[in-house]
């Protein structure tokens, strides 16, 4: 058995890839059948959080291969996230 703040403190990382999501910020219940149906990851916010953030992932249940100590695994596709490169004046002063 794990309650929900349990999975909370628990990194989400995908097998296919092996890069860590994050952590669970939210679960999604089926009220009527009183199950789980997906764990939901915030997505990062930007630039402190002044121009909003990235898209939350979402994570359903089915995709989910073992909870485990410390970690979570999770089979999904692999997520692109796009780092913009460094302005050419910081790698002058590098």
């Amino acid at each position: 058995m794990c309650r929900i703040e349990e999975l909370c403190r628990k990194d989400v990382i995908n097998i296919k890839d092996g890069c860590r999501l994050g952590c669970i910020c939210d679960v999604e219940i089926d009220a009527c059948d009183g199950r789980v149906i997906a764990l939901v990851i915030y997505g990062h916010s930007r630039f402190f959080g002044i121009l909003g953030r990235e898209e939350d992932i979402i994570i359903p249940w089915c995709n989910i291969q073992t909870i485990g100590e410390d970690t979570i695994l999770v089979c999904a596709e692999p997520i692109g996230r796009r780092r913009k490169s460094r302005s050419p004046l910081f790698n002058f002063f590098k």
